[in-house]
């Protein structure tokens, strides 16, 4: 009996030390672009594909939830989460104790430098890895940085997975503005007409006002669709402490005022001449769109023409009923359907 136990014992620290030696669980800061940036490495087995996850906002880093969303994929994919420039971590180990406008205004942030980053840290990750390419997603904001790095270099790319797919600055608001106007009126919303009235139409010289717009387009895109599982939004306790918060909401500030541009402080919205129907759409990999049926901000209506434009060697469009905007389980399913059934 005591060499049974034993043998047991045996069998399973030796597939423990094998379990350890596939895997990688690794957080850091990587040199990029000249400065220190946020970068997690996360699989079960490094044999397994890459996906370099692009967030949103630009500014909404999804480091500290990533464990809590995206956990079950591990065991098929090597996961790998990035604080952009001017956001989360990255933020907060390259800004001064305390931020100010002088610093916002000094510190510019471009989509060029962006898109260099994005490449510079996918051809680290495929040597570093030891893959020829790997797995590009991006949403929302993410989704504009994504486009663009496939333009860029597309040999590093095994293949793009868009949602919340922007095709324009100017596009995308311009439509959601009238979207909402129209709806606030069908729907008797006075509070949200005269707000909208007040602001006019996009774009705006003040990054305020574009917030407040956007606050409308969440409200009714709330009315319809079915919203991300709380434990989603469970943080990793490793960025539950004060400096990670207050670098996560400077940095968000940071990065919406270049997304957005602020006239007074002569920052310019480094996305105001974005326009994807004219100029991104020839792919040399294959590229899908999955699309939340009551996204108002980029919505099918939009990106569903640009997808017809594009050339590339496989393409799929999928429109998710009761999605919005931002993700949820029905968008991660379709997420994971496709990766599973395209590049496994």
């Amino acid at each position: 009996m005591r060499t049974l136990y034993i043998t047991i014992l045996t069998v399973f620290f030796i597939n423990t030390l094998i379990a350890q030696k596939k895997s990688i669980n690794e957080s850091r800061f990587i040199t990029i672009g000249g400065i220190k940036q946020w970068v997690t490495i996360k699989g079960n087995d490094k044999e397994k594909p890459a996906i370099l996850f692009l967030h949103g906002g630009p500014g909404s880093v999804m480091t500290p939830y990533s464990d809590s969303i995206y956990d079950k994929w591990k065991k098929d994919f090597i996961l790998v989460n990035w604080d952009q420039r001017g956001a989360g971590r990255t933020f907060g180990e390259n800004a001064p104790k305390e931020v100010n406008e002088d610093y916002f205004i000094e510190n510019k942030l471009t989509l060029k430098k962006m898109v260099e980053d994005g490449i510079e840290l996918s051809e680290y990750l495929t040597e570093y890895l030891n893959k020829k390419s790997i797995i590009l997603m991006g949403a929302s904001w993410g989704s504009i940085l994504g486009i663009k790095m496939i333009q860029t270099n597309s040999s590093l790319f095994k293949g793009y997975v868009g949602n919340a797919q922007f095709v324009g600055f100017n596009k995308n608001y311009i439509y959601a503005y009238n979207k909402v106007l129209k709806l606030a009126i069908d729907s008797n919303d006075s509070i949200a007409f005269k707000k909208l009235k007040s602001l006019g139409k996009p774009p705006y010289k003040n990054t305020r006002n574009l917030g407040q717009m956007l606050r409308i387009v969440k409200k009714y895109e709330r009315m319809n669709a079915i919203p991300a599982p709380n434990n989603w939004w469970r943080m990793n306790q490793e960025y539950n402490n004060k400096k990670d918060k207050k670098d996560r909401y400077n940095g968000d500030d940071y990065s919406f005022l270049y997304f957005a541009g602020h006239e007074k402080m002569g920052i310019r919205s480094m996305v105001k001449n974005l326009d994807f129907y004219n100029n991104s759409l020839k792919f040399n990999i294959p590229i899908y769109f999955i699309q939340g049926e009551e996204d108002i901000l980029t919505s099918s209506k939009l990106n569903k023409i640009y997808f017809e434009k594009i050339k590339a060697p496989d393409k799929g469009y999928y429109l998710i009923k009761e999605a919005g905007h931002n993700p949820n389980e029905l968008i991660l399913q379709k997420q994971y359907e496709i990766l599973r059934d395209k590049f496994l």
